[in-house]
């Protein structure tokens, strides 16, 4: 099944996506899956994808925090 991209799943602000994807590159790495932008994530567990989501949710929510 092809994923598709779905209204819920569209970058609100579009000059961010490029930051996002570096940001979703790095947090890869960092967690030891090299390559990740030309990997076929389909070929991932749920829990590597899962990894790199949540480290960067984490990432983003403490960098608003240290905003506050």
């Amino acid at each position: 099944m092809a994923s598709r991209n779905s209204s819920s799943n569209r970058t609100l602000v579009p000059e961010a996506k490029e930051g996002l994807n570096r940001l979703k590159t790095e947090v890869a790495s960092e967690i030891g899956l090299g390559n990740y932008e030309s990997t076929d994530k389909g070929n991932l567990s749920s829990r590597q994808n899962g990894s790199v989501g949540g480290e960067m949710v984490k990432r983003m929510i403490e960098s608003y925090e240290q905003g506050l």
